[in-house]
């Protein structure tokens, strides 16, 4: 009887584990964007941010989806790319919003106008949504003519993973830049670094493609070389920054 009983404690036990582990992979990407998203709505202000984010992360949860229909990965990571999407869908729309009212430039751009030069910084939210429809429909379409291609589908997933896993690269080239961390927050990076580490962990437990973890010991390794950047400058000072440098142009700004 005592047996029965542990045997039932264990396995709930391991059912609440894999709930809480669930829960982390789908929306604990997106937890770094909530203190941004709140900033920005008290401050009034999204220049700190920049919205390339948004674009890459969309591009890579586009592809990520697709490449599901060439080569089938755990529901969970799924649901973490349609989570992830949604919300940089409303990062884009708190931005664009906030944008609008501060811009003293009345002329209004628009997708399609498709102006290069104009690329990603258009005038109302729908736009925006104009173009990641363009891009899913397109992505959709060559994916479907070569789905039957390993190469293509092998390729594809490699693209949204590898995307992904680029996005602390601007910072860390940005600090290069500017021999500095100023104006980075240093407990986002933490943050950064023990997610990508965990998801990481958890793709190479749960057997998930090799694009997956190979792309996340990438993303953990930008992520120790920011963190060692914090380390060198504050320790060997290149030169004095001013205070009107840009917050940060990172992929991962806070």
């Amino acid at each position: 009887m005592e047996d029965e009983l542990f045997d039932q404690i264990v396995t709930a036990l391991n059912k609440l584990v894999s709930w809480v582990a669930a829960g982390a992979m789908v929306f604990g990407g997106v937890v770094p964007y909530i203190p941004q998203y709140r900033d920005i709505r008290r401050t009034q202000n999204a220049e700190g941010f920049s919205t390339y984010v948004c674009l890459v992360l969309l591009v890579a949860n586009i592809l990520r989806i697709l490449f599901r229909f060439g080569r089938y990965f755990e529901t969970l990571l799924l649901w973490q790319s349609i989570i992830m999407i949604a919300t940089m869908l409303i990062m884009l729309n708190l931005c664009t919003n906030v944008r609008m009212t501060t811009e003293l430039n009345t002329k209004r751009r628009s997708f399609i106008d498709f102006d290069w030069n104009h690329f990603w910084s258009w005038s109302r939210f729908v736009d925006y949504v104009q173009c990641v429809l363009a891009f899913t429909l397109v992505a959709a379409y060559i994916t479907y003519l070569l789905l039957d291609s390993a190469l293509f589908v092998e390729t594809l997933g490699f693209l949204a993973v590898f995307a992904e896993a680029m996005l602390g690269t601007p910072q860390l080239y940005c600090n290069y830049q500017n021999k500095s961390t100023e104006g980075m927050s240093i407990k986002m990076v933490l943050m950064w670094a023990s997610g990508d580490t965990f998801k990481t962990g958890y793709f190479l437990l749960t057997q998930a493609p090799v694009q997956f973890w190979t792309c996340g010991l990438l993303q953990v390794g930008v992520d120790i070389a920011i963190l060692f950047q914090v380390y060198y400058y504050s320790r060997y000072p290149q030169k004095p920054i001013s205070h009107t440098v840009s917050h940060t142009t990172s992929a991962k700004a806070l």
